[in-house]
């Protein structure tokens, strides 16, 4: 007979706190200078996307926040954090106030999409271990549908898809992607600089293997495409006053010649 190995001790309380009573951090550092920027640069190009699937605005992003799947002394023990998840249908705030962490007994919807990005060798992100192992809990508890383990180094991303309750590893498609159906976009690696940084970043693109760009690259588009618009009807004008002086020249000319050029 085996037992379980547990460094901690559940409790079963007799309220349940919500995401103010409960620690918003395990106090533990951020791994490395990459991990910042690689989650604003998934949220940044991935939200017109979200904008348009939710024109209520009901879905949550969590970047290195903690979700909460049972209670544990101390509590954090009884919290997973990924570096960055999204929820479907859930409002953003909670009675008007920013979440200090995802509470799964509160909030009941689980994430659609977990990503982990790798620092170390990937064991921690791989470990089946029951009740302890990062991917046992994500698999049997936390159960998001798709999970992705991105490896920096490595130049590369798993992803894993939740079907009857196991996690099947996703082959990529031809692009060397991982479609994400119910969001219609494609995870992968995308070789390139952003910010100060030339990475192997973990990138979204559209169906139709369409890189989705950040907002600023999306501005520079937007102004590149009004310079365009410009630039054509200038053309257009001055075209259009050449002919008008043509017009005019020919007229003159009729004229002089005793012709109405109106007849």
């Amino acid at each position: 007979m085996t037992s379980t190995p547990e460094t901690f001790s559940p409790i079963i309380p007799t309220t349940f706190p919500d995401h103010t009573q409960l620690p918003e951090s395990d106090g533990t550092f951020v791994k490395n200078f990459q991990e910042h920027p690689q989650s604003i640069l998934l949220t940044d190009s991935i939200t017109p996307t979200l904008q348009r699937l939710h024109p209520n605005g009901d879905y949550a992003i969590g970047q290195d926040c903690g979700i909460y799947w049972r209670m544990t002394d101390p509590p954090e023990k009884g919290a997973e954090a990924p570096d960055w998840f999204y929820v479907p249908n859930v409002a953003p705030l909670i009675n008007n106030e920013i979440r200090r962490s995802y509470v799964l007994w509160q909030e009941i919807i689980p994430p659609l999409i977990v990503l982990e990005f790798v620092s170390g060798d990937g064991s921690q992100e791989r470990d089946k271990t029951p009740w302890t192992g990062k991917f046992w809990v994500y698999e049997q508890v936390i159960r998001p549908a798709f999970y992705g383990i991105y490896e920096v180094s490595k130049s590369q991303v798993e992803v894993y898809h939740l079907i009857e309750n196991r996690y099947e590893l996703l082959p990529p498609n031809q692009r060397g992607h991982f479609p994400i159906p119910p969001l219609g976009i494609e995870l992968g690696i995308w070789q390139g600089q952003y910010q100060n940084l030339t990475l192997p970043w973990l990138r979204w693109w559209d169906s139709e293997g369409n890189l989705l760009l950040t907002g600023e690259a999306r501005a520079e588009q937007e102004k590149e495409r009004a310079d365009t618009t410009e630039t054509l009807l200038q053309e257009e004008r001055k075209q259009r006053q050449l002919a008008e002086q043509k017009a005019e020249i020919l007229a003159q000319k009729l004229r002089e010649m005793g012709i109405n050029p109106d007849e």
